[in-house]
């Protein structure tokens, strides 16, 4: 999987489509992604202690990785990565400038 924690994707399918956020967590068994501000929902939690009420708090779900794109750091646009070996060590690069991310 090309995306990491930390990288600022952009959503380009669902219902959060042009929405940027900060990658949280990466899921490559199951090649889904959990951002910061992008897929969220509802959850309703039960009180934990009497007299104590109920609420519903608002959560981000993980999505597909296939529908987000990393957005270079250097041309500030939604790009795909690659890869280059320099000095034996593999770096990613952005496929539009050619930068490294």
């Amino acid at each position: 999987m090309k995306i990491v924690k930390g990288d600022t994707i952009k959503l380009i399918k669902g219902k959060d489509r042009g929405k940027t956020g900060k990658v949280l967590k990466v899921i490559p068994s199951d090649d889904r992604i959990l951002a910061e501000g992008l897929n969220m929902y509802k959850k309703h939690v039960r009180p934990k202690k009497q007299g104590e009420k109920g609420e519903t708090v608002i959560i981000p779900r993980p999505f597909n990785a296939a529908n987000a794109m990393v957005v270079c750091s250097n041309c500030d646009k939604p790009t795909r990565i690659g890869y280059a070996i320099e000095n034996g060590k593999k770096q990613r690069i952005c496929k539009k400038c050619k930068a490294r991310i």
